[in-house]
């Protein structure tokens, strides 16, 4: 594991899409990255509010942190990303894995959208695997954990691993596959490597689903995911997760947000460009997925 100071980790929770956003720094005054920020958007309206940023930069202004990195694990297709807000309010760079480029592909195609690149260039960097980024006195490294998305980054700090969308909590199990690009076989291996870590080591979900009941939760280890993780716990093998998670996927509604979600945030976050009208519109592609 990396042998840096280990860090201070503060999570938010959105409420509206169980997504948890973290802050993770050394102490107060010191640098700090953000991961899987969070725009609050609303389906009905197609209106944007930053309630849940807002929150992760009074924080970071409380503890007089300097932003310096604003992390994606991957393109979300459950919420868009307050990335560039954040940039505007606190500066930073906005980064991502190397591999987006591939979902950016499949997606230009699904969303016509002609204004877009499809070599990444919207975000201020691209993450190699393994490529360790230092802020202050700490460093990330990025795990690339494919399967959900072919794009997904995990990230190591210090003894703990932000897993993107790989694992949920172990009573509620792991990702969906069936996007475009998605992988069940890919996924299982990605865990498995996750899983190689010490059974001490954190893990932070970037999700909560909690079964009624249960309070949301964001962080267990790998021993609690190899003991109990209800769709790979020690013991379920590669095809017998395989064929679990494709009937469970066959089965699944698309997320509410997949649709604006996506064609924002293969945009490092920002919003098509205005029409004649100085209005942003998002595409509906009707049939499509």
């Amino acid at each position: 594991m990396n042998s840096n100071k280990q860090p201070i980790v503060k999570a938010f929770f959105d409420p509206q899409t169980w997504t948890y956003t973290y802050v993770v720094y050394e102490s107060e005054g010191s640098p700090c990255i953000v991961i899987d920020s969070v725009l609050n958007y609303d389906p009905k309206s197609g209106r944007t509010k930053t309630v849940s940023a807002d929150e992760v930069i009074a924080f970071i202004k409380e503890k007089e942190l300097r932003l310096e990195w604003i992390l994606e694990t991957h393109a979300h297709a459950d919420h868009l990303t307050a990335a560039p807000y954040l940039q505007e309010k606190l500066g930073g760079k906005i980064a991502i894995g190397d591999h987006i480029t591939a979902v950016q592909k499949v997606f230009k195609n699904v969303f016509n959208l002609e204004d877009v690149a499809v070599d990444g260039t919207q975000f201020d960097v691209l993450i190699k695997e393994g490529e360790p980024i230092s802020f202050g006195n700490l460093s990330f490294k990025a795990l690339y954990v494919p399967g959900h998305t072919p794009a997904c980054m995990a990230y190591e700090i210090g003894d703990n691993i932000f897993v993107g969308d790989t694992l949920f909590m172990p009573d509620v199990g792991t990702a969906r596959c069936d996007f475009p690009g998605g992988s069940a076989n890919q996924l299982y291996q990605s865990i498995q490597s996750i899983l190689r870590y010490p059974p001490s080591t954190t893990l932070f979900m970037c999700h909560d689903y909690p079964p009624s009941g249960r309070d949301p939760q964001y962080q267990c280890t790998v021993g609690d995911q190899k003991r109990s993780n209800i769709h790979v716990r020690d013991g379920v093998t590669e095809d017998e997760f395989v064929a679990m998670r494709t009937k469970r996927d066959a089965s699944l509604e698309m997320p509410v947000l997949i649709l604006p979600s996506i064609q924002v945030n293969i945009r490092a976050g920002h919003m098509p460009p205005k029409e004649s009208n100085g209005v942003s519109y998002l595409k509906i592609p009707l049939n499509a997925l």
